[in-house]
């Protein structure tokens, strides 16, 4: 390798080691900017298997296996997918995933990675002689310009105590070169078992989901909920209910909204349905809302096609004091929504002051089952009411368990799904700060009715958390 081509890798070497702390910065931007997802993603598709590739390149070359540069692509688009998924999974096992943090992981694994390439390379020392592999006149052949090689009998170069400085000018290439070949063969030792561990834990995936057969299918549930939050800070443990029971614990819940009068509805979207207590259900550790197609007239003097449920954890009429409120804190639960069309789930927190907005929507599915809608109500400049919202998938989210929370802080509001950030609003004039109730209901027909073959679906909850700072 002649000075110029080292210096080149050396300084390819400083951009790999520096890639993932750029992407760090440009992570700092808006969640849907192009630039942040361009640099990002460009970096976990391709830098950390870059780094790995290009530290196991000369022991493949020594080898006699050098990679065509197709083989070279693809083994590095491999080896980071490989080490994201690593880096994942271990966040996700050690309790929570945070995408700023997973990607602060990778980015040091690829600094790692490519620090031994940042150095510059001397030439590559020739087989002991003087000549080439081929005997025909190498590097150290004097007829073809190169500096001559010492025989071994000329002394032992490693030796400190002999040898012309000749010897050990070569002495020392030799060392380097054998410490580059472990580097190497150490890289591509790492690179393999990196592969090789996201092969058994079943291949990249950027959202770690959370999915669990309903209870009585064999498998277990999560019943105990998460120990800490996905986002960062101190958290205390302010308000839980693993539904572990046979009834609703009605210190915690009401079956209604604030203006509950022998049941209730949201008349504002004009939805089907009757809430009504006994479509509340809590056994095997799970509470269940059921909404079933059964005429009902309700003490509002409407006829509603459907009954179903919601709990609250607001009044039980509109003169009453609240259960619980809550100003600022991390919201979650474990939902598992009905597959049926028509229906419309939510998880949500609404104002003490029975007023909106605002009004902040941890999860709700309008129309869909594979997209998660998460959305903010705020009043606008001229006193109207806005929102701001973001839906995320495709996921089939009817197919189990899947954890929706907001971290509701003071400055931002950020929403995850299963412990992956997937939204995020700072604007000021759009978080609230005021005491609010939260809810968990299963509404019908909005924005449209079910089919006529649907006659029932059923919305259930395993655990509800609140933690707060």
């Amino acid at each position: 390798m002649n000075g110029t081509s080292s210096a080149t890798a050396a300084r390819a070497g400083w951009a790999l080691a520096l890639s993932g702390w750029a992407a760090l910065t440009v992570y700092a931007l808006a969640d849907a900017d192009p630039v942040r997802v361009a640099v990002a993603g460009a970096f976990l598709l391709l830098c950390p298997g870059l780094a790995a590739v290009r530290s196991a390149r000369p022991a493949l070359a020594a080898r006699g296996a050098p990679m065509d540069p197709l083989e070279y692509w693809v083994l590095a688009v491999a080896l980071s997918l490989a080490v994201d998924t690593v880096i994942i999974v271990g966040f996700y096992l050690a309790g929570g995933l945070i995408s700023g943090w997973a990607l602060g992981a990778v980015a040091a694994a690829t600094t790692l990675l490519a620090l031994p390439q940042c150095r510059p390379r001397g030439r590559r020392p020739p087989p002991d002689g003087p000549d080439g592999p081929d005997g025909d006149g190498g590097p150290g052949d004097p007829d073809r310009g190169g500096r001559g090689t010492p025989a071994r009998d000329q002394g032992d170069p490693d030796d400190q105590g002999g040898g012309t400085d000749g010897d050990r000018t070569a002495g020392r290439r030799r060392r380097r070169w054998r410490w580059r070949k472990r580097v190497g063969g150490a890289g591509a030792g790492a690179a393999a078992l990196l592969l090789v561990a996201a092969c058994a834990g079943g291949g990249p995936a950027a959202t770690v989901t959370v999915s669990t057969p309903p209870s009585g299918a064999g498998a277990s549930s999560p019943t105990a909920g998460p120990t800490a939050p996905a986002a960062p800070g101190a958290w205390h443990l302010a308000f839980q209910d693993d539904f572990d029971g046979t009834t609703l614990d009605h210190a915690k819940w009401a079956t209604c909204y604030d203006w509950n009068q022998d049941g209730c509805t949201n008349a504002g979207n004009h939805e089907l349905q009757w809430y009504l207590p006994q479509q509340v259900g809590v056994g095997d550790g799970r509470l269940t809302l059921s909404a079933d197609r059964s005429d009902t007239r309700g003490s509002d003097g409407k006829d509603y096609p459907w009954t179903s449920g919601m709990v609250s954890t607001g009044r039980d009429s509109w003169n009453a004091q609240p259960r619980h409120t809550f100003t600022r804190g991390y919201f979650a639960a474990a939902v598992r929504i009905p597959p049926e069309a028509g229906m419309f789930p939510a998880f949500w927190l609404l104002p003490a002051s029975r007023t909106t907005p605002p009004e902040l929507d941890v999860a709700e599915f309008i129309s869909t089952t594979q997209y998660v809608q998460m959305t903010v109500h705020f009043t606008g400049p001229d006193g109207s009411p806005r929102d701001q919202w973001q839906r995320w998938g495709p996921q089939d989210f009817p197919a189990g368990d899947h954890v929706f929370a907001l971290d509701w802080e003071s400055d931002s509001l950020t929403w995850y799904v299963d412990g992956v950030q997937r939204y995020r609003v700072t604007d000021p004039s759009k978080i609230p700060d005021e005491p609010m109730e939260l809810l968990l209901n299963l509404a019908v027909g909005y924005p449209s009715s079910p089919p006529q073959n649907v006659s029932s679906a059923r919305m259930t909850v395993d655990w509800v958390r609140v933690w707060q700072h």
